[in-house]
């Protein structure tokens, strides 16, 4: 382990040029920084956010202004049903395991808010996740 530590700091090969996952250090475990959660890809600096609602239920989109309970969201969809994730927080960082079971309306360009109770970042994997579940119409 200590030669290969050296060669490591030595060469710079990074973990993707040798197929690991993770490392073992002195009984700690690393992990690839792109398994790391990583925020949402931004939209002319606006970030993507799941809002949970007093009245209005939960809605993805990108944070455009927030004023106190107001909430503006471009690119919203409203999140009706979620299934594969256990709560708001594991949708906001993972998405989705079950698309097919999922009922997300279709993007709406924009729309305001009130009564804004909960707002979460998104992360980049739940981000796609998201954009992935197909729109839900009958």
């Amino acid at each position: 382990m200590n030669f290969f530590i050296k060669i490591m700091a030595r060469k710079e090969l990074k973990m993707d040029d040798v197929g690991i996952e993770t490392i073992e250090i002195n009984g700690i475990e690393y992990v690839k920084k792109t398994d790391t959660l990583q925020h949402a890809e931004l939209l002319d600096g606006m970030q993507y956010v799941l809002v949970r609602t007093y009245s209005a239920g939960v809605h993805v989109g990108y944070l455009k202004d927030r004023k106190g309970k107001e909430v503006k969201l471009l690119h919203a969809i409203r999140i009706h049903y979620w299934d594969g994730a256990a709560s708001l927080s594991q949708l906001a960082v993972d998405g989705v395991s079950k698309p097919q079971n999922c009922r997300f309306s279709v993007a709406v360009p924009s729309i305001e808010l009130t009564e804004a109770i909960e707002i979460i970042p998104c992360t980049a994997k739940a981000q796609k996740n998201i954009k992935e579940v197909p729109s839900w119409k009958i």
